[in-house]
């Protein structure tokens, strides 16, 4: 395992209205590479009223309608400009985000191609028509039901997925005439800087798109504050609740994609060779830090010793090291705050009394943290790492004998992102996605995701979806026109002055 990088570090300004703006009086903090040990950003801690400042700049820029007003075949040609100019920087994107947040380079370059595809297909939303005619109202009416870009959209987004996830709001918003002002996570706001510029270079006009960066307080102020009319954040289940509690002071709305305990569920019939490749690819997917890892592992009870013990030697094989190197599958964990739960529920799993086959310890390297891939077997329901979202390299299997079982297994948290059963048998897989309290169920496979398709969750996984041809519906208010289009009613007062009854 290599654990070297000399990267400089690189100085990212806030960018409001266009303009970049520096830190004031050395007003910065920094990011220290997970995995090498070194600064590689510093970056501005955005005071409160850079803050409101960024805010009126977005309602300024959506009230004189240079965005708003522009036709969606216009917008569109702007998306689709950016996303040409995602795909021109994918290298410097790709390398930005593997500094930042551990995760290896190759599945960074990965998530920059999905970040252009996202961008190309919100453009194609952009140019639908958004508006319906209603002729059923009988006699001289005509309704109109109309959509309306909410107005400014406060953005606020994590730390694990920081342009892939901005990627699945801005574009929609943008697409229906909204403005924004983005916060991404302080520990990795790189890539959303740099697309900041990308925006700007491609005829986003100054102001609609502005960025700030910093810690809690700059997301809190986002969440309250009185112009901003919509919130889209995804993070926490915990942070999620406060920002659903700040937005309520206003009746701001909100969008949320929050945390996930997710299961793969294993029937006997299933291709087990295909089951076991994923169900080591979703615990260990960018460090197991994702809200749709596949951090449960529902196993039937015919195959469970033979099905664990494969999953076993799978994910003793996987490398482990330095996101920098093309070999790497997983990277190093983001902060000290994560690898000290991680370490605290791995320590009540074993307290618990499951059975630790594989990991459950830090790796010793020269630099950064790394975590090795840990398998606990023979975990019940009621246990922590069963129930609570670890957001580490940490499978959790827990044995059923029925789908009746699986299904009680699998709804027995009060998250519901995702699921995935693997089956032959056509009337298993529908029984089990229909029962399945996740706003995802993926059949014999997991994880995949397209533009085209929603994601959100149920219960404390989140409210709303992104993705999709609805996914511009969140940032829309629908208004209805009444249009009375037949000769002149008789007034229910007569009008002053004439003689009609």
């Amino acid at each position: 395992m290599t654990t070297t990088d000399t990267t400089a570090p690189r100085r990212y300004p806030l960018l409001i209205g266009g303009e970049h703006v520096h830190a004031p009086g050395g007003r910065l903090f920094t990011r220290t590479s997970p995995a090498h040990g070194h600064v590689v950003g510093e970056y501005v801690e955005a005071s409160a009223e850079e803050v409101d400042l960024a805010v009126e700049t977005a309602r300024k820029a959506f009230d004189d309608g240079r965005w708003r007003d522009l036709p969606g075949m216009e917008r569109a040609r702007v998306l689709r400009r950016v996303a040409a100019l995602v795909e021109e920087h994918a290298e410097e994107l790709a390398r930005v985000e593997a500094l930042e947040s551990g995760k290896p380079l190759g599945q960074a370059r990965g998530e920059v191609t999905t970040t252009a595809e996202l961008w190309y297909y919100a453009a194609t939303l952009a140019q639908h028509a958004y508006g319906d005619s209603h002729n059923a109202l009988g006699g001289d009416y005509l309704g109109l039901a109309l959509r309306e870009p909410v107005g400014v959209v406060g953005i606020i987004t994590p730390w694990n997925f920081p342009l892939l996830i901005v990627s699945q709001k801005l574009p929609f918003a943008l697409a229906v005439g909204c403005t924004a002002v983005v916060k991404p996570s302080q520990l990795t706001p790189g890539t959303t800087l740099v697309l900041g510029d990308l925006l700007t270079e491609a005829g986003v006009p100054a102001g609609v798109v502005n960025v700030v960066t910093g810690k809690g307080g700059v997301g809190a102020r986002l969440s309250e504050h009185p112009l901003v009319d919509m919130v889209s954040f995804t993070g926490s289940t915990e942070v999620g609740k406060k920002v659903m509690t700040a937005a309520a002071r206003t009746l701001k709305r909100v969008e949320l994609e929050l945390g996930g305990k997710n299961p793969q569920v294993v029937f006997p019939d299933a291709d087990l060779d295909a089951a076991v490749d994923a169900v080591v690819f979703g615990v260990l997917f960018n460090q197991g830090e994702c809200c749709n890892s596949g951090s449960r592992l529902l196993v039937h009870r015919d195959i469970a010793d033979e099905f664990v013990r494969r999953v076993v030697e799978h994910a003793r094989r996987v490398v482990v090291g330095d996101p920098l190197d093309e070999t790497t599958k997983v990277g190093a964990i983001a902060s000290d705050e994560q690898l000290r739960v991680i370490e605290r529920l791995v320590g009540e799993g074993t307290e618990a009394g499951a059975e630790l086959l594989l990991g459950g310890h830090r790796l010793d390297t020269p630099a950064g943290r790394f975590y090795a891939p840990t398998v606990f077997d023979h975990v019940t329901a009621d246990m922590s790492i069963a129930t609570t979202e670890i957001f580490g390299p940490v499978l959790s299997v827990l044995r059923f004998g029925s789908l009746d079982e699986a299904v009680a297994i699998t709804n027995s948290t009060p998250y519901g992102l995702s699921s995935a059963v693997w089956t032959r048998d056509v009337d298993t897989a529908l029984a089990y996605a229909r029962r399945s309290r996740a706003g995802t169920v993926w059949v014999n496979c997991f994880m995949d995701g397209f533009p085209e398709i929603s994601f959100g969750g149920y219960g404390e996984s989140g409210i709303g979806r992104e993705l999709g041809r609805h996914a511009i519906d969140a940032f829309t208010e629908l208004k209805s026109v009444v249009v009375h289009t037949g000769p002149r009613r008789r007034p229910w007062v007569p009008l002053e002055g004439t003689d009609r009854p």
